[in-house]
């Protein structure tokens, strides 16, 4: 199952798949510049403070690295 988009949605970002069935969940953030940065069909990344959170299309965290 590829990821088809992502959204960022009050205070959270929702990963759908490519039928746009929810896939996962995870915060945002909540200071300025925080939230979805981007993602592929395999990836999702979010930046919360002064960190990067890189998701895999099951919701598991790859890795993480300073902003």
């Amino acid at each position: 199952m590829a990821i088809g988009t992502a959204v960022e949605r009050g205070g959270n970002v929702h990963v759908f798949d490519e039928n746009g069935r929810l896939l996962f969940v995870r915060s945002a953030g909540y200071k300025p510049g925080d939230g979805l940065k981007g993602y592929t069909s395999s990836t999702v990344t979010i930046q919360r403070g002064d960190q990067i959170y890189v998701f895999d299309e099951r919701g598991r965290l790859l890795y993480t690295r300073a902003a």
